[in-house]
């Protein structure tokens, strides 16, 4: 079974499976087990009756432990394995596995918004979000894809299906902050077949006026109110070389 007090001492191994350096992940543990007593009390069940009995009582959980709780959430969140693999690797049964995760999910949601590092969802807020101390915020917009399992629905695995990265995910924008290396933006979920720059549209974000973005080919095209826009420009080939 996979535990924190296993894990924590290959850190290359906890970076790779959490997203998280060990420093980050004792970070987020100081508001978890908070989050998780604000949303789940011990004096209810977990349907959410009065307990009759007292705390503690009944055959102890594998995540009984809350470092044990986020972890088994960062994992999932950053490796995105079917259910049944996750149960392998932390000895649950799949509806176990499920079970966790949308209990846990919520969990993970507060203690982001505790520590002030959860992104920003509301495009038209984006602006008012950032910090008034930078004069011009140097600001990076992307499109990141997760994989997702194929649809059954022959119309939904044309929509979800990304022909560049050849598999079907989802879709969502990030604008990270380049001085403070964090995600200040993270835009709503869209199938894999949208374009970037068709979403970035769509969202209608409202920039600080002063801010610089810096942006790849797939926003050509896009240009907010900021104070400017960069885009990297693909070097020439030379005649009669090849480029490799």
């Amino acid at each position: 079974m996979t535990t924190y007090e296993a894990l924590q001492a290959d850190r290359r191994q906890f970076l790779a499976l959490t997203g998280l350096t060990r420093s980050e992940f004792q970070l987020l543990l100081t508001v978890f087990p908070q989050a998780y007593q604000q949303l789940y009390p011990t004096s209810q069940t977990a349907k959410g009756q009065p307990r009759r009995r007292s705390t503690g009582g009944g055959c102890k959980g594998r995540l009984e432990q809350p470092e044990d709780k986020l972890l088994f959430l960062l994992v999932y969140l950053k490796t995105y394995p079917l259910q049944a693999v996750m149960g392998e690797l932390f000895d649950l049964s799949q509806p176990q596995v499920n079970y966790w995760i949308h209990r846990l999910l919520p969990v993970l949601q507060a203690a982001l918004d505790h520590l002030g590092v959860r992104p920003e969802r509301d495009p038209g807020h984006f602006a008012q979000s950032q910090p008034s101390a930078e004069v011009e915020p140097r600001l990076i917009i992307d499109g990141t894809e997760r994989r997702r399992q194929r649809p059954k629905n022959p119309e939904k695995q044309a929509l979800h299906y990304s022909g560049r990265k050849k598999k079907h995910c989802d879709k969502n924008v990030v604008i990270v902050n380049a001085r403070r290396k964090r995600i200040d933006y993270l835009s709503q979920t869209y199938p894999g077949k949208a374009h970037e720059k068709t979403i970035a549209d769509g969202e209608g974000i409202s920039y600080p006026p002063a801010a610089v973005l810096y942006k790849d080919t797939g926003f050509q095209g896009y240009e907010p109110a900021v104070k400017k826009t960069c885009q990297p420009k693909k070097k020439a080939t030379p005649r009669g070389t090849h480029r490799c």
